[in-house]
C-alpha cells in the first residue's frame, strides 16, 4: 500500500476514534497536533489518508469493543477507492503486543504501542512518507488538535500508576507512575485556554500521586497553584483522586483556592465492605466512610462521584447488601457500577470463589437502580436555583436548544443540561435558571 505525501501543504485528512478513558483522547489529540503538518478531521474514512484508532485494553469488554472497531474500519477501508493508512494505537496494543495482534489482525498497516507513545508522530509520519515529525521529550508535546469542542479539554498530567490493586491491568500496560513536569503542563494549559477553552479537567490514574516521582518531589497543590491563575480558566476539575491521597492538607488548599477550582471529587472507592477492599488491595479497607466524611467536613458543598465493582471474587450477598446500604446512606451525586471482569495476569483472576456472570449483572442493575433515585433527588434539589451553564454544542435535533453542563456535571459521564435562551452558544458560560430535571439531566433557561 502506497501513502506518498502530496507536494502542496494541504492539511492531512484524518479519521480518528478514541476508545476508553479521557487519557486516550488526550494522546490522540497530542499525536494529531504533533505530526509537523496541518491536520483536518473528516467524517468519512474514504476521505482520510490516516485512520487512527486509539484502543482500550483495560477489561475484556473494552478489548472486544476495540477489536470490533478495528475490524469495522478495515471492512470500510476495503471498499474505499483510495485506501487510507490504518493505524491502531493504545492500551490494547500495549497489553497484547504487536506480534500477537499483527497475526490476528493483518489488515492493520501500523501498530503504535503505549511504550512508544512519544514516537507515535514520527512513526505515523514515516508510514505516510511525510517529512519527519518533531521529537517529543520531557512531557512537552509540540502541538495538540482539540476534539472536545470549545468548552472543555482534558489535561493528562502523568502516566502509569504506583499502586498494585489486585484487579487492575493499568500498571502492566502503562507502567509505573511518571508525572509530567509542572512547566510543561502549565504551558499546555495556557495553550488550551488561548483556544477559548473554559474548563480544564486534570486526569491521571491517581491524580493525588502527581509529583511523587519528580526531582525535587512535588505535590498536587504545587501543580494547582501553577494552573489556577491562568487567564481564561473558569473551571478546573480533578480526577481521579485516590482515597488515601485526599489528605487534610489537600482539602485545605481546595477550600481556600477560589471559585474556579471546583469542589467536585471523583474518588473511585471500588467497594465499601472491608473484606472485599482487603482482597482488592485497596486503601481505606477499614472504612471508606472516613474519606467521604473528611471531604464533607472540609467542604459541605462538595459533590462526590465514585465507582464500584460488584461481583468481585468472594463477594457474598451480605457484602453486596452492605455496599447497597453504604450507597443509600452516603448519597453520592454520581456513581458508576462495573461488573467484575477477571483479567488474565492479575492476582484477582486466580482467586477462588469467582461470582457467576448472572449474579454480577443482577447486582450491577440493583445498585444502579438504587443510585438512579438518589441522583434524581440531587437534581430535583437544583431546580429553582440559578447556576452558570457551560454550553457545549447545539442539540442535534432541536433548533435553538443547546447541550451544556452545570459545574457538578463532568463531561461524558454525569448527565447534561439542556439549555436555551439569549447568549447561549458553544463555549459560553451563561447564568441560567434551572427549570426541570430527570433522573440524570437538567433543563435550564438563560
Amino acid at each position: 500500500m502506497h501513502h506518498a505525501a502530496p507536494r502542496h501543504a494541504a492539511p492531512l485528512p484524518v479519521w480518528t476514534q478514541s476508545l476508553g478513558c479521557p487519557k486516550n483522547r488526550v494522546d490522540t489529540e497530542h499525536v494529531l497536533g504533533s505530526l509537523g503538518i496541518p491536520v483536518k478531521s473528516v467524517e468519512h474514512m474514504g476521505r482520510a489518508r490516516l485512520v487512527l484508532i486509539n484502543t482500550c485494553g483495560f477489561i475484556a469488554p473494552a478489548v472486544s469493543e476495540s477489536i470490533r472497531a478495528v475490524l469495522d474500519a478495515a471492512e470500510h477501508i476495503a471498499s474505499c477507492k483510495r485506501k487510507p493508512l490504518l493505524a491502531v494505537a493504545g492500551c490494547m496494543v500495549g497489553r497484547y503486543g504487536v506480534e500477537e495482534l499483527a497475526r490476528e489482525l493483518p489488515e492493520v498497516d501500523l501498530w503504535l504501542p503505549t511504550a512508544d507513545l512519544p514516537r507515535w508522530p514520527a512513526m505515523i509520519a514515516r508510514a505516510l512518507s511525510l517529512r519527519e515529525a518533531p521529537a517529543v521529550g520531557g512531557g512537552a508535546w509540540p502541538g495538540r488538535l482539540l476534539s472536545t469542542g470549545p468548552a472543555h479539554a482534558w489535561l493528562k498530567v502523568g502516566e502509569g500508576c504506583r499502586h498494585a490493586c489486585a484487579f487492575c491491568t493499568i500498571p502492566s500496560i502503562r507502567g509505573p507512575l511518571s508525572s509530567a513536569p509542572v512547566a510543561a503542563l502549565r504551558e499546555e494549559a495556557r495553550g488550551l485556554l488561548a483556544q477559548g477553552v473554559r474548563e480544564i479537567n486534570l486526569v491521571a490514574q491517581d491524580l493525588t500521586s502527581w509529583g511523587a516521582d519528580l526531582t525535587p518531589r512535588a505535590r498536587l497543590q504545587d501543580l494547582l497553584a501553577a494552573l489556577l491563575p491562568l487567564d481564561g480558566l473558569a473551571w478546573l476539575r480533578l480526577l481521579y483522586l485516590y482515597p488515601s491521597g485526599v489528605t487534610p492538607e489537600l482539602l485545605q488548599f481546595i477550600r481556600t483556592a477560589g471559585p474556579n477550582l471546583l469542589h467536585y471529587f471523583d474518588i473511585p472507592l471500588q467497594h465499601a465492605h472491608p473484606d472485599v477492599l482487603a482482597r482488592m488491595g485497596r486503601p481505606f479497607a477499614g472504612d471508606p466512610r472516613r474519606v467521604i466524611d473528611r471531604v464533607r467536613d472540609a467542604l459541605p458543598d462538595a459533590v462526590l462521584r465514585t465507582t464500584f465493582i460488584v461481583g468481585y471474587p468472594g463477594e457474598t450477598e451480605e457484602q453486596f447488601e452492605a455496599l447497597c446500604r453504604f450507597v443509600e446512606e452516603t448519597r453520592f451525586h454520581h456513581v458508576g457500577v462495573f461488573a467484575y471482569q477477571a483479567e488474565s495476569g492479575t492476582p484477582a483472576a486466580d482467586m477462588p470463589d469467582q461470582v457467576p456472570d448472572e449474579i454480577k449483572e443482577r447486582r450491577q442493575n440493583t445498585l444502579m437502580e438504587l443510585q438512579r433515585d438518589i441522583s434524581e433527588e440531587h437534581l430535583a434539589a437544583a431546580v429553582g436555583s440559578r447556576l452558570p451553564v457551560l454550553v457545549e454544542r447545539p442539540h442535534d435535533e432541536w433548533p435553538g436548544l443547546h447541550v451544556g453542563r452545570v459545574w457538578f456535571q463532568m463531561p461524558d459521564v454525569d448527565g447534561i443540561t439542556y439549555v436555551s435562551g439569549p447568549g447561549v452558544r458553544p463555549g459560553a458560560l451563561v447564568e441560567c435558571d434551572i427549570e426541570d430535571n430527570t433522573a440524570y439531566d437538567l433543563t435550564a433557561l438563560a
